[in-house]
């Protein structure tokens, strides 16, 4: 019934930072669509970002900066990602570690964003 994912909402309550974080340090591409609405694109997917106290209806029903948890493929190997990340003062909060992703087997680094979301960084084994 269902195929894949397509995009979800980011909430949160620096939109400078936010943007900041996953354009120049996680390198997704900024996209500014209809009237005011932005999002950030990587791959075939993208995350449309709400600023909280101005979130787009409909949404969700308590939409909270920092309630995001999310896991993330890699492009590159984990080992410039880490790098990539220290070089912007990235903490890593935990990792690397291995987990279990939708396919198998992932090596996953953990950070977080300017609202606290938890991002995983993987890549598969």
């Amino acid at each position: 019934m269902i195929d894949r994912m397509d995009h979800l909402v980011l909430t949160t309550a620096q939109e400078t930072a936010c943007i900041r974080f996953y354009v120049e340090v996680l390198g997704m591409q900024l996209e500014t669509f209809g009237e005011q609405r932005k999002a950030f694109v990587f791959g075939a997917q993208k995350i449309n970002l709400h600023i909280a106290g101005k979130e787009f209806e409909p949404k969700a029903q308590h939409p909270t900066p920092g309630a995001l948890d999310v896991c993330l493929i890699a492009s590159q190997p984990l080992e410039i990602i880490r790098q990539h990340l220290a070089n912007h003062h990235i903490d890593i909060e935990c990792g690397p570690v291995m987990r279990t992703g939708a396919r198998g087997p992932i090596r996953s680094i953990y950070v977080r964003d300017p609202d606290l979301n938890l991002i995983e960084i993987a890549e598969y084994v």
